[in-house]
């Protein structure tokens, strides 16, 4: 079955076709949903209630761009409603911090490491690294979906980028002072 056969059917609220769709795609988006929840349990949670979205919203998507974009933004959406709900995200008056771009050795660092330190970061800083850098959304984009001002997704972007740069520095001061032991 063909995948605008199974959009269809989908639409006709076809049980099956709902659990082939979730089947198909869940572990990729789950892997979205990870970076934008603040733990495995809450991407678990976001990941179910983005497919109840997708299957009450799947008459909206209207054959045009991608279906997996498509779902992504859905996902990305659910998450961070739930966020704004818990009010992660103050409005700051911050001043602009220069966005600058960081360049660190990775060669030796396992993809679970830096995983990690983007877990580690703050709720408000993780959401606009994950948002600019690995989904591509411009800072206006993020603004307007985060609810913030554009300043404010540039100050957080910069702190991100210079909390991360700091935990790779930090790991690699340690594997250097452990091999010269």
């Amino acid at each position: 079955m063909g995948l605008k056969d199974l959009i269809y059917r989908c639409k006709k609220h076809e049980r099956d076709a709902q659990e082939e769709l979730y089947r198909l795609y869940s572990a990729k988006l789950f892997g979205l949903c990870l970076k934008y929840s603040d733990n495995y349990q809450q991407a678990q949670d976001n990941l179910q209630d983005g497919f109840v979205t997708i299957f009450e919203k799947i008459d909206q998507y209207k054959d045009q761009g991608s279906f997996e974009g498509w779902m992504k933004r859905i996902l990305i959406n659910t998450a961070l409603q739930k966020h704004r709900k818990q009010k992660v995200y103050g409005i700051t008056n911050e001043e602009y911090l220069q966005e600058e771009e960081v360049e660190v050795e990775t060669d030796d660092l396992s993809v679970d490491f830096l995983l990690k330190c983007v877990q580690e970061l703050p709720d408000r800083y993780r959401q606009v690294f994950n948002m600019y850098v690995m989904d591509g959304y411009s800072h206006r984009e993020i603004s307007e979906m985060l609810k913030i001002s554009e300043g404010t997704s540039k100050s957080n972007l910069a702190r991100a980028r210079m909390a991360l740069r700091e935990k790779i520095e930090k790991k690699e001061s340690i594997r250097n002072s452990a091999q010269s032991s």
